[in-house]
């Protein structure tokens, strides 16, 4: 029985990618990992184990430790900022992790770095700006707002869509920069600003080794998980996802992915959207971790965290394939206290009067 340690275990995505363990044939002892003891009893774990935040002196000893007490022999982390320390420090983790290289999850931290890569390969991407000063910000929006009224501002760093807000002023800008900086610490050089994209929203999440793809299904956000709370009317996690079938989605994330690793090797995921002629347009790229909704695409059939582990352990996958490995219109669906569901081929319960 494989031994596996799940860090950020008591989020939604790690609670997910458990779930998609636990509905493979194969048996697991899984230990999960997390900051909050609270959340630790939602996910089917084997056992739970409270660890220190990312950024204290003993965390590395930490985990070790619990690598060593639980006999564990591969880690899995989904937490972004937990995700950085384990792939800084893979020499000195006592366990197995199926990581890409280093210096590609450093550049997919940053959504600058990644527009930079992707530019230079002539891979689509919103126009985009680092904000240096906020003095700066009247110019560049005079430069974006030639192609539209609205401006995408947001952290160049983070998951979540954290801090993003569509503005239409430099006052709207400024101020929402200025409440970032009091209460997050986070200065002007850390945001950007781009050219807002008022298409369709996709997300493609995919499985590599060695620069070869392994397979990969691309999916359609429709609605946004509690969208209506967040000020920029959307987050990052759907409540309604379908799968799609787009050539030139999945072209342009593979072409994006190869962009920034030529070895591509783990779980890579891409976030698009369309532009006003309906191009998708590579908004970030995020390596080593799942989507939140990985337990969509397992409960339709494809099981990538159980592909991923086994590719992990060096183990023969069943055939795959590598481009829309699911069929289109499968639906999913979601709420905090609700579901989820999956519903195929446009099924509804409902009619219309």
């Amino acid at each position: 029985m494989k031994r596996i340690l799940v860090t950020g275990a008591g989020g939604s995505a790690g609670i997910n990618f458990i779930e998609s363990l636990r509905m493979s044939k194969e048996s697991f002892y899984i230990v999960g990992g997390d900051i909050n003891r609270w959340h630790l009893e939602l996910p089917r774990i084997d056992k739970g184990y409270i660890l220190p935040y990312y950024n204290e002196p003993d965390y590395m000893d930490k985990l070790n430790g619990l690598i060593e007490k639980e006999k564990i022999e591969m880690v899995h982390t989904q937490p972004d900022i937990e995700l950085d320390i384990i792939s800084e420090n893979r020499e000195k983790v006592s366990a197995r992790v199926f990581l890409p290289a280093k210096e590609t999850l450093r550049v997919c931290r940053s959504k600058l770095a990644t527009n930079v890569i992707l530019s230079r390969n002539k891979i689509p991407i919103p126009l985009s700006y680092q904000i240096g000063r906020i003095e700066d910000i009247p110019d560049i929006m005079k430069k974006l707002q030639k192609r539209n009224e609205v401006v995408w501002l947001r952290a160049i760093k983070g998951a979540g869509s954290k801090a993003a807000l569509p503005v239409r002023s430099f006052r709207q800008a400024k101020e929402w920069i200025h409440y970032w900086r009091a209460t997050k610490r986070l200065e002007s050089k850390d945001f950007m600003l781009a050219e807002y994209l008022p298409g369709r929203e996709f997300a493609f999440q995919s499985l590599w080794k060695d620069g070869k793809l392994v397979t990969s299904q691309a999916r359609s956000r429709l609605e946004y998980y509690m969208g209506n709370l967040f000020p920029s009317g959307q987050s990052s996690s759907p409540s309604v996802a379908a799968t799609v079938h787009r050539r030139d989605v999945n072209r342009i994330a593979a072409r994006a992915i190869l962009g920034i690793d030529k070895k591509a090797t783990g779980v890579f995921c891409v976030d698009m959207k369309e532009n006003e002629k309906g191009m998708p347009c590579v908004t970030e790229v995020n390596a080593g971790r799942f989507f939140t909704t990985s337990n969509f695409f397992s409960l339709a059939g494809v099981n990538m965290p159980y592909y991923y582990v086994k590719l992990a352990y060096g183990e023969k996958l069943p055939q795959l394939k590598q481009y829309n490995a699911l069929p289109e219109n499968l639906y999913w669906i979601r709420l905090p206290d609700k579901g989820p569901i999956l519903v195929k081929g446009e099924r509804w319960k409902s009619r219309k009067i």
